[in-house]
């Protein structure tokens, strides 16, 4: 990827974090929340109750945190937005600068034509520049008011919305990867790849054989809207997604140099944390409530040290709020994979009758879609003799018949389909029961014969049977432990924000898999005291 060179700063189309705000505000999408907010255990559990209370989608909104302090009582210079990028899919198109109806053609031109960054001499991400003794005279990591997203679970604030600008050792090409980042001192982040073939693991693997100490990385926070949705879409290896954020924005995406390593980051982002990421040694990160619902367990991950900070004068923090869906992270797959799903099928494969890919948006029919709730501790034959047999009630009503645990409602299918995607092995706990008759249900036979479906019809139905219900303990729930989220309930109703209906699972609990020693390091995150546990990790590193 060539990266063209302008020696003055060019104009831009394409807003920054703070226009977005303001078109936002001018969209009525945005909430300016000016009471002081803890940053431990108010921040996240308020804008998790428009996902978890009822608020239609299309009344959800982007948060801006105004007075932002810790439960020590630090007050911090920075504002905090919170569902910025992505709390409905108009917050969305605001950020691309299209109508909601026209997100799908912005990603198509933007994968036909995608654009070179340019660089540039200077930006707002370095009006601040931190490094040397002034790194941590200004706190590092500490200088700004990271939220802990599931307070009463996460051991540590994570940075969520933080884009990692890695290089390729080999080709010299960047990559930009939304990893969450485990702050355990004001100068050591960890990094959490995923272990399923994330490029920046790749640029790790790739420089460790070939002999390297490090490989360089920048965090960047608060990039242009443009540039966050393609941070977090999935493009092939080797694609600098760069190229995508400029064919988004229809022009090149102005970038400047770091100050301390070798990568070049968005000129006009809001923070930028400069390091380096040994190659040769892992350290214990987590656990860290996850996209996928549950508390992500912790597992030995790379970390950075850093080296610099730059930033903006004013600048806004960003976080994503995500775990538990529907939630904001949720939105971005639902508007950014679905068109790229779509061209996968449609371009890729060939597959011409596909017409659209709506993800996660369960429609369910009556009498045919069963759910089954059980108690804890139900024996599994129980649950089997029950599914069984609604095949038969009735001369047999279910085609798919679903058992759930006690804490998912059978009335929500997102939590249902959630039980499925994540406590069942199909292999192991689906069962297909044949011979079964239609019953009233299409396709119907017209004519003279018969207008009705009949029960004499040929026994040539099937229904499916899922076991959904969990086999063994599980990590907690990633949402905000029940006080903090009753705490910011509290708050919510003192703004006069619209009324909540709570939908399970609101809070985070345990299910089982969650000891002592991570109950006490949840303890000390909402507590502020996040480095102890930060201190303890650094001596269980282990040698790659």
């Amino acid at each position: 990827m060539a990266i063209a060179k302008e020696a003055v700063l060019p104009r831009r189309s394409y807003k920054d974090l703070h226009e977005h705000l303001e078109e936002l505000e001018r969209q009525g999408l945005l909430v300016r929340v000016q009471r002081a907010m803890k940053k431990e255990t108010e921040v996240h559990p308020l804008v998790r109750w428009q996902y978890r209370g009822g608020i239609p989608e299309e009344e959800r909104k982007a948060f801006l945190f105004e007075n932002v302090t810790d439960v020590k009582g630090k007050q911090y210079n920075f504002r905090v937005a919170v569902a910025a990028l992505a709390a409905n899919p108009a917050v969305y198109a605001a950020g691309m600068g299209c109508k909601v109806e026209e997100i799908s053609a912005q990603w198509e031109k933007a994968y036909k034509n995608p654009v070179n960054p340019i660089l540039v001499e200077s930006g707002v991400c370095q009006e601040e520049v931190h490094q040397g003794e002034d790194l941590l005279a200004h706190g590092g990591f500490s200088e700004f008011p990271t939220p802990i997203s599931t307070p009463g679970f996460d051991n540590a604030p994570y940075t969520t919305c933080t884009h990692w600008f890695t290089r390729d050792p080999e080709t010299g090409i960047q990559n930009i990867g939304n990893y969450r980042g485990h702050i355990k001192s004001p100068t050591r982040i960890g990094c959490f790849p995923c272990g399923l073939g994330q490029d920046i693991q790749v640029h790790i693997d790739k420089a460790r054989k070939m002999g390297l100490k490090y490989i360089d990385a920048a965090l960047v926070v608060g990039a242009p809207p443009v540039v966050s949705y393609a941070a977090v879409q999935k493009v092939p290896y080797g694609v600098d997604e760069l190229t995508m954020a400029g064919g988004l924005a229809g022009e090149p995406i102005r970038v400047v140099k770091c100050k301390t390593v070798d990568i070049t980051v968005p000129a006009d982002a809001e923070i930028v944390f400069e390091g380096r990421i040994p190659v040769d040694v892992l350290e214990a990160e987590g656990p860290f409530g996850e996209s996928h619902g549950y508390m992500h367990p912790r597992q030995f991950n790379p970390f950075m040290e850093l080296t610099a900070v730059t930033h903006r004068k004013d600048a806004i923090w960003v976080s994503f709020i995500s775990q538990v869906t529907p939630s904001e992270s949720s939105v971005i797959k639902k508007v950014g994979y679905g068109p790229m799903f779509e061209k996968f099928l449609r371009n890729d494969l060939s597959l011409k009758s596909v017409v659209r890919v709506a993800m996660h948006e369960p429609l369910t029919n009556l009498r045919k879609l069963i759910v089954i709730q059980f108690r804890k501790g139900a024996a599994e034959s129980d649950i089997w003799r029950a599914l069984t047999a609604s095949t038969v009630f009735h001369k047999g009503v279910g085609k798919f018949i679903v058992a759930v645990d006690e804490d998912i409602d059978p009335e929500d299918a997102t939590a249902v389909f959630w039980a499925m995607c994540y406590r069942s092995k199909p292999h192991q706990d689906v069962q297909i029961i044949r011979g079964l008759e239609k019953g009233h249900a299409p396709p119907f036979k017209y004519g003279d014969e018969v207008d009705v479906a009949s029960f004499h019809d040929p026994a040539d139905e099937s229904a499916m049977l899922i076991n959904a219900v969990l086999k063994e303990p599980y990590p907690p729930i990633s949402l905000p432990a029940r006080e903090h989220m009753e705490h910011a309930k509290e708050i919510w109703e003192e703004l006069g924000l619209p009324k909540l209906t709570p939908q399970r699972p609101w809070y985070g609990y345990s299910l089982g898999q969650w000891d002592a020693e991570l109950e006490e390091e949840a303890r000390l995150a909402v507590e502020g005291n996040h480095y102890v546990t930060g201190a303890k990790l650094s001596e269980r590193r282990r040698k790659v």
